[in-house]
């Protein structure tokens, strides 16, 4: 099989959420397969360091200020993006909050700060992005999920809601602009440490329960998602819509090494 499936060069992909975490790791894959970027936070400052690691990558990187619950932020990221290189061709949806909390203690705050950010936020800067490639017929959105996009997790109900969300919009998406060329498809990793979750990590006993549920035995690694989100991002997914790629280490075959007696 050529390698030339997974060739991003020439391609242009806006990673949101890119200050830290999954979402500089997405950067990194799509880059070093040849797209130019445009990163997004919320403060500018937050992205020099990863716009200068792209460059120096000898790929471009366009930092732009996105606030994924403002809808003319999301216009102008639009806009911006496409002044400076004419096009989008790539979108990781991939903006996204917590709040840790158990059921009785949500507030109605909270419920909308999680579902605003990760499943109205995403949707609106998927239609953004939409509105752009429709006229070209060509376009990969990527919207991350999580493996709470299938699984239940107690202390974290609206996220477990938005994830859920996520997906079922994603398969919506793929029908309503397939017929545009536009490929919408859901990356939905599982336990991975980023800065958001970092405290469970800290727990020795948490951590060995998790590993104990994982096949593969461990969490993931963020360069565990390169392949996928380059795979899904290039003309390798061609023919792969509104589908949910769970990349989790196995945890979602609800397997145990625990010995049945």
């Amino acid at each position: 099989m050529s390698t030339s499936l997974f060739d991003l060069t020439g391609k242009v992909a806006i990673i949101t959420g890119a200050s830290r975490g999954l979402g500089q790791y997405f950067g990194r894959a799509l880059a070093g397969a040849g797209a130019d970027l445009v990163i997004t936070s919320r403060t500018l400052d937050a992205l020099g360091p990863f716009q200068r690691e792209i460059e120096q990558m000898g790929r471009r990187a366009l930092p732009v200020v996105l606030d994924v619950r403002d809808q003319d932020s999301i216009a102008a990221m639009v806009a911006t993006a496409v002044d400076h290189y004419g096009k989008v061709d790539i979108l990781v949806n991939n903006a996204g909050l917590n709040i840790r909390k158990p059921a009785v203690d949500i507030t109605w705050d909270d419920w909308n700060t999680v579902l605003d950010t990760n499943l109205r936020g995403s949707f609106f800067v998927a239609q953004a992005v939409a509105r752009t490639m429709i006229p070209r017929g060509y376009g990969r959105i990527v919207n991350i999920g999580s493996v709470t996009s299938v699984f239940g997790y107690a202390g974290i109900t609206p996220y477990c809601a938005s994830r859920g969300g996520v997906k079922q919009m994603t398969m919506s998406l793929a029908d309503d602009w397939g017929a545009h060329g536009i490929t919408v498809n859901c990356l939905a990793p599982g336990w991975f440490q980023t800065e958001q979750n970092a405290v469970l990590y800290e727990n020795a006993e948490w951590l060995a329960y998790l590993n104990d549920r994982i096949p593969l035995g461990r969490p993931g690694k963020p360069n565990d998602l390169d392949g996928a989100v380059v795979f899904l991002a290039s003309d390798a997914s061609a023919y792969m819509t509104g589908q949910t790629l769970l990349i989790d280490g196995g945890i979602s075959t609800g397997a145990t090494k625990a010995t049945v007696e």
